[in-house]
């Protein structure tokens, strides 16, 4: 028998409707088949595909799924794995732009995201801002 509770779709600090969980799916589907294309493009496929295009896709998904997560927690940014996501969205522009540098730091990108996505929450929500004894202003409402 299912319980009656009220609907709620992510603990986090935000609750996300319904629909934006879907538009996170949907960003989340385009950019990993964005980067097996980027991957089959620096291995040599035989098939045309735009690194530049395709590095296009992976810079608008990648940047949806931040605005995503962001909304959820306003401090996001300031955490390991949003950190880490600005970082990987600034590499994404190298590697569109520098076609010689793309294979490594397409490698560097694909190992970040693993580790970063797997990686204890403990680790993942570390917040840069304690780490580097950066004080936080309290806001009184």
């Amino acid at each position: 028998m299912p319980r009656n509770r009220p609907h709620r779709i992510d603990r986090t600090t935000r609750t996300l409707p319904r629909a934006w969980r879907w538009l996170g799916i949907a960003a989340r589907t385009l950019h990993l088949a964005a980067v097996i294309l980027f991957g089959a493009a620096l291995l040599g496929s035989p098939h045309y595909v735009s690194v530049a295009g395709v590095g296009g896709a992976l810079l608008v998904s990648g940047a949806l799924l931040f605005t995503l997560d962001q909304w959820k927690s306003s401090a996001h940014a300031f955490q390991l794995a949003g950190a880490g996501q600005i970082a990987k969205l600034a590499l994404v522009v190298w590697l569109t732009l520098d076609p010689a540098a793309a294979p490594p730091l397409f490698w560097i990108i694909v190992a970040w995201s693993s580790v970063l996505s797997h990686a204890p929450a403990s680790f993942r929500h570390m917040d840069l801002r304690d780490v580097l004894g950066i004080r936080r202003q309290r806001v009184d409402h």
